[in-house]
């Protein structure tokens, strides 16, 4: 049995979000060949791999932020793939958030403005969005630091920030492409902890992709990209990654 076919944990519901055979080149240089990966809802699944395994590519396939060449992506029954730019940019306004390695924030924002930010998007009312996003920002315990902007944090801090934005509008799929990979070990273990906490608690599924096995440790279940094969509880798939 392969890792798309059974949750570590047994469970034997139908995923959240699959993506299978996907391969996407860029001009001459593939990134992905044939890669297959399926996301039940609240679980935390690493992805793992050496720089330029097609770890970040696979991750922005499955969000929908770029388009694979071959394959499918399949979220709740629908094809992500095929979809018209508008619906992917509302569902990554309300259904998915994003993390990415060095936050990116708006720096011309405040702290509570840059967690806003996605509900104001949504039309939400910009007193209930800032209510919003300071209960977040006090979830992750930077709302001390509301009234900054991003250049005035420390590298934690904006990560947490960061954080409480995916989450700000209750997603369904988290995506964190090496979300620690700009931090100190202890900044990275503090992120990790309120990253992985709050998904459990909130059930939101996380898509997490990292090169560090600390990292990786949080995860219920780790998907590995190396010399070409994804293997799954030390078995081989047919699925395909290249750096």
């Amino acid at each position: 049995m392969t890792v798309n076919e059974e949750a570590s944990n047994g469970d034997t519901s139908p995923p959240l979000l699959v993506g299978r055979r996907l391969s996407k080149a860029y001009g001459r240089t593939p990134a992905l060949r044939g890669a297959s990966v399926e996301l039940r809802a609240g679980e935390i699944l690493a992805v793992t791999g050496a720089s330029g395994s097609g770890k970040s590519t696979l991750l922005h396939c499955l969000a929908g932020i770029v388009r694979p060449d071959l394959g499918a992506v399949e979220y709740g029954g629908e094809r992500l793939d095929t979809l018209p730019e508008r619906r992917l940019s509302e569902l990554r306004r309300t259904e998915f958030g994003v993390v990415f390695q060095f936050g990116q924030l708006i720096p011309e924002l405040t702290v509570l403005d840059n967690v806003a930010l996605p509900l104001l998007l949504a039309g939400a009312a910009r007193g209930a969005a800032h209510e919003r996003a300071g209960e977040w920002l006090e979830r992750f315990g930077v709302l001390g630091q509301r009234t900054l902007r991003p250049g005035e944090l420390s590298g934690g801090q904006a990560q947490r920030v960061s954080l409480a934005r995916a989450l700000v509008t209750g997603p369904k799929v988290v995506f964190a492409d090496e979300p620690t990979g700009a931090l100190d070990s202890l900044a990275g273990e503090q992120v990790m902890a309120a990253l992985t906490h709050t998904a459990r608690e909130s059930g939101t599924a996380v898509l997490l992709i990292t090169h560090d096995a600390q990292v990786a440790a949080y995860a219920d279940r780790e998907l590995s990209l190396t010399d070409g094969t994804v293997p799954a509880d030390g078995a081989p798939t047919s699925a395909e990654v290249t750096s």
